[in-house]
């Protein structure tokens, strides 16, 4: 999904984390299931960074996201935090199922995919590896009271990416250093990047060995 920014040269991309969302695995025909349900989205309340969306920009934001992705199937979302408001399809990890008001939040539902990166997420979830979700748009800010308000021109991207909380760079670094099978699903480490980690990791002081963690889950995150 692409958003053009040309309108208004004060848009910028906005991205708002919210980790009261819940993850958990349905299992049906042998087959295991996970899925992400709760609130994606939230209006009418000053969030943790300070901002607040009128719940008539959202409602009408999200009503054209039902129509235009949702229903066609197209809805879509990444692992990690994607620098822009477009959609990579190399690193997608879920697909939205649903999203409706409920009061001033926007509850959704989205299915973990077997891609690269929906792997990932599904793995990190079954080492016990807490995460959330992340909308991301584009559009411009007004400082009221003391608040700023996203304005009118907000165009919606995604209503959720997942992200990780700190746990996640352990996960990741403990999995590689015990040669845990799900680092290698579908070729998705080479040889020499695991040897390069773990040379890091091994290298690393008690000072900066959890900077070298992060660091290597990044780096693993973008190479892909």
């Amino acid at each position: 999904m692409k958003l053009n920014q040309s309108r208004n040269p004060k848009m910028r991309l906005i991205a708002e984390e919210i980790t009261q969302v819940k993850f958990f695995a349905e299992e049906k025909e042998g087959k295991k299931n996970h899925f992400i349900e709760g609130v994606f989205l939230q209006a009418e309340i000053e969030n943790k960074n300070g901002r607040k969306y009128p719940f008539k920009t959202l409602e009408r934001e999200v009503g054209k996201y039902n129509e235009s992705t949702i229903q066609k199937g197209r809805a879509l979302g990444e692992l990690g935090h994607p620098e822009g408001p477009s959609i990579n399809l190399d690193r997608v990890s879920h697909k939205i199922l649903s999203l409706k008001a409920e009061g001033n939040n926007f509850i959704g539902r989205a299915k973990l995919l077997d891609t690269p990166m929906g792997n990932i997420a599904k793995n990190l979830l079954d080492e016990g590896v807490s995460l959330g979700v992340s909308s991301r748009g584009m559009g411009s800010l007004q400082k009221v009271e003391g608040v700023n308000v996203v304005q009118d021109d907000f165009m919606l991207a995604t209503a959720a990416d997942i992200v990780a909380d700190p746990s996640a760079p352990d996960a990741f670094v403990d999995g590689i250093m015990e040669g845990k099978e799900w680092i290698w699903d579908n070729g998705l480490l080479k040889e020499s990047a695991v040897a390069e980690i773990k040379k890091e990791i091994d290298e690393a002081t008690l000072i900066n060995i959890q900077e070298r963690k992060v660091s290597a889950f990044d780096k693993f995150l973008r190479s892909l």
